[in-house]
């Protein structure tokens, strides 16, 4: 009778555990499946490029617009925009000649990578971008990188590759949010001094 009791626990402290891990598992499936993913649209630049400023890799929504720092919540094009005293920029086409107005190249570290959505901190098993292809082709003054993962990504795999060193700054993602729009204009305007303005 002892014994059918010590079974019968077993399986029942079994089929829990098997019930917990069922629900782990569909709480992981809930939180995101990763992918492997490829960067789908170019760097940006011209000859007369003076910044080159480096992201992780493009959102969910960078890549629907086939364009840098796409998510409406993303206060990048806000701080340039606000830096530079030029009105809000709406546009794909309004971005890409703000940019060339004001001599900045934009690209990210990563080429591909396998990821969940737009978190960079579920990124790994990464390639990354050959910059030379920026770096040859223009006079680049400083190198920036926006946020920690495209600043640590940066300097394992490309710092001494390239011999250049980069000038990490807060990211603009709304996942920052301990950084209000004015504490990131504040941080970024730094890049003024490398456009010379």
């Amino acid at each position: 009778m002892g014994q059918t009791n010590i079974k019968e626990d077993a399986a029942r402290k079994t089929e829990k555990s098997k019930r917990r891990d069922g629900g782990s598992s569909r709480k992981s499936r809930k939180q995101g499946v990763y992918q492997q993913l490829s960067h789908e649209f170019p760097p940006f630049y011209d000859a007369d490029s003076r910044i080159l400023i480096l992201g992780s890799f493009p959102s969910v929504k960078s890549r629907e617009q086939q364009f840098y720092y796409g998510h409406p919540q993303n206060r990048f094009w806000k701080v340039l925009a606000g830096l530079l005293q030029e009105p809000p920029l709406q546009t794909v086409e309004e971005k890409k000649a703000f940019l060339l107005r004001n001599h900045i190249a934009l690209w990210d570290v990563i080429d591909s990578c396998e990821i969940i959505a737009s978190s960079d901190s579920s990124i790994r098993n990464v390639t990354v971008t050959d910059l030379g292809r920026i770096l040859n082709s223009c006079s680049i003054r400083r190198i920036y990188t926006n946020g920690g993962t495209a600043k640590k990504l940066f300097e394992k795999y490309q710092r001494d590759r390239y011999g250049a060193e980069a000038v990490g700054l807060p990211s603009t993602s709304p996942a920052n949010a301990s950084y209000s729009l004015e504490r990131l204009m504040q941080e970024w305007g730094c890049i003024l001094k490398a456009l010379d303005i």
